[in-house]
């Protein structure tokens, strides 16, 4: 088992002086890196009331630039995602191109891997923590360090963006 305590106190030092949304996002994004990993990495935020959605980070604003908000995007990824809450997770670009309609960019960007995590808060779904990386990254012990080690400070970090 891999310890993660210094990159969970690196993320806390971080996450307790960020004074922006990008700030607090950039310790989260230097979590996932530091613990499981992530060529890209992006946060959508979504509010289901209103069924919008929009990228407010992204680790590569030339190829996924933070955007206005759009519609929400109804298919076999939102059920899962959205739907269910439950995490989105393919290892090959052929799994990532039967949901994603951007599959190419994805693979253009050398990411054939991708975890879509959902980001709950007062039982409401309120964004989602997109990691990508090689085809094959994301193995069962990954997602497990994702669901132990990602998955409050991805809450936290939404919480310090909104503030």
């Amino acid at each position: 088992m891999t310890d993660h305590t210094p990159a969970l106190l690196a993320f806390d030092a971080d996450i307790a002086k960020a004074k922006t949304a990008e700030a607090a996002f950039t310790a989260l994004q230097d979590l996932a890196r530091a613990t499981v990993g992530a060529k890209l990495f992006t946060i959508m935020l979504v509010d289901m009331e209103a069924e919008l959605s929009r990228r407010a980070y992204t680790s590569d604003p030339v190829s996924y630039p933070t955007s206005a908000t759009k519609p929400l995007n109804y298919g076999p990824w939102f059920d899962i995602v959205h739907g269910k809450r439950e995490y989105f997770i393919a290892n090959t670009i052929e799994d990532i191109a039967k949901v994603l309609f951007d599959h190419e960019l994805i693979n253009s960007l050398g990411c054939q891997s991708v975890v879509n995590v959902p980001i709950i808060i007062k039982d409401e779904l309120v964004g989602c923590m997109n990691l990508l990386d090689v085809a094959g990254h994301y193995t069962p012990e990954r997602i497990q360090t994702i669901r132990d080690v990602l998955s409050v400070p991805a809450k936290l970090a939404v919480l310090a963006a909104r503030n």
